[in-house]
């Protein structure tokens, strides 16, 4: 291959774009407005929408750890609309990021309401000489519990309600950090910022899950072992799904819906947001992955304004095939990107629907660097050179199982006939993801149009 993770490149993502300081794409500038856990009236979004409009592009996109993006901003446009969003009150994300539960605030107990502590965080860091030595992808998760769990974010640190105490995690997703141990609630913030103080000392570059491969967890044990009150054990949970209808408090309820590849335009915003208004919503939340959450329904609100959704295209159903491909930007819109991710993953969900039952993820990355996942899937297409290759149970920087795909045009003929062989595969009720594995890395690179690596 000619691009390896370790190649330089002028476009390399070793920061974030911010809403002060927005990154450079192929469609201009990207700005991000980090606003898990805050409600956003329909109002002020449809406010941000026709600033999106004016100065951008008009694209809009949640992520998969539920910040909004607006895409197409210039050099000139870019503080104008930094100060309309400002003007909303909506929170820049120009600080450390820090992810709250989507529904914070708004779940009866024992869910615990974690903005309280987010904002004790982020005003001790604010007020810290260390937080500048922070590297940019440093994060932190608060999880108060919800429904709308936050388990499959990574983060470098993790606190989880526990009662009146805090559990406390470092380096990965809930299944995979190092558990550290449990502190009183009144002591939260402390232990968060001498965690965060503790990356800092190593530098930019440092992030907990290398620390703790390289050093075990005592550094980080050290640095709270006086806060400590218990060790940590941390229960598994059912996966969080944020779409469908969710339960608030006064007898209202929420309806989660997404946004098919995680983007839309602003005039399908706006229609969303008048249907939210004819159906009584008092306003809208982020959530991950790539999810919008409208809040303070009726059960028979949450009905209507799902069929509205729908109509709209945004996904309404946890099945849709369409949540099985993950796709970044692509080109043209990315400059980095050799592959036109995003406009090949309709075609591509829909010729592959027949194996996208939820037990695996197709993820098409532009390039190498997986902006859009970084974790593996059980298919990954990275487009090189005007091709494609394709990592099998890999992430997009991992080793090719094959190289030299047709261009992007072929993709969706391609796994229209991988699809059917899986079809044909599968035992009695097996997963697809367990008849794609037994085809084996040969026999799919062959259906994909690829020579086996």
């Amino acid at each position: 291959m000619n691009l390896h993770p370790s190649d330089p490149s002028p476009l390399r993502r070793g920061a974030c774009p911010r809403l002060a300081a927005p990154m450079p794409t192929g469609d201009g500038l990207l700005a991000r407005l980090a606003c898990t856990g805050i409600t956003i009236g329909l109002d002020a979004m449809a406010v941000l929408n026709a600033a999106a409009r004016r100065h951008g592009n008009g694209i809009i996109e949640v992520t998969a750890r539920g910040n909004i993006q607006v895409r197409g901003l210039s050099a000139d446009s870019a503080a104008p609309f930094a100060a309309a969003a400002a003007a909303l009150g909506i929170d820049a994300g120009d600080a450390v990021a820090i992810l709250v539960d989507p529904l914070a605030g708004l779940a009866d107990a024992p869910a615990v309401d974690a903005r309280g502590l987010a904002d004790a965080v982020r005003e001790r860091l604010a007020d810290a000489s260390f937080t500048t030595a922070l590297g940019p992808k440093v994060s932190i998760v608060l999880d108060g519990g919800c429904a709308l769990h936050l388990d499959a974010l990574r983060a470098d640190i993790r606190l989880r309600a526990d009662g009146a105490r805090w559990q406390i995690a470092v380096g990965g997703d809930a299944a995979t950090a190092t558990p550290i141990g449990s502190v009183a609630a009144a002591d939260a913030p402390e232990a968060a910022m001498r965690l965060a103080e503790l990356l800092a000392r190593r530098g930019p570059q440092a992030r907990a899950r290398d620390l703790v491969s390289a050093h075990g967890a005592d550094p980080f044990r050290t640095a709270v072992a006086d806060l400590i009150v218990e060790p940590a054990p941390i229960a598994a949970r059912p996966a969080s799904e944020a779409i469908g209808m969710h339960l608030l408090r006064h007898e209202r309820f929420a309806r989660g819906i997404a946004l098919a590849f995680g983007h839309t335009d602003a005039d399908t915003l706006d229609a969303l947001i008048e249907a939210a208004r004819r159906a009584g919503a008092s306003g809208l939340r982020t959530a991950p992955p790539r999810a919008l959450v409208i809040i303070g329904l009726t059960i028979e609100a949450c009905r209507t304004l799902a069929g509205d959704a729908e109509r709209l295209g945004f996904i309404t159903r946890p099945d849709d095939p369409r949540r099985s491909v993950i796709a970044c930007a692509g080109a043209p819109v990315c400059a980095a990107a050799q592959m036109a991710s995003r406009s090949l993953a309709p075609l591509i969900s829909a010729a592959a629907a027949p194996m996208l039952d939820g037990s695996l993820t197709v993820h098409l990355s532009g390039c190498h660097k997986g902006c859009a996942h970084p974790e593996s899937s059980a298919l990954t297409i990275v487009g090189r050179n005007g091709g494609c290759d394709l990592v099998i149970d890999g992430a997009a920087r991992g080793r090719p199982a094959s190289e030299g795909m047709g261009g992007g045009e072929t993709l969706p003929a391609s796994f229209a006939r991988l699809a059917a062989a899986v079809a044909r595969a599968r035992r009695g009720e097996e997963s697809c993801a367990a008849a794609l594995a037994r085809l084996g890395a040969r026999r799919v690179a062959a259906l994909l149009g690829g020579s086996h690596g």
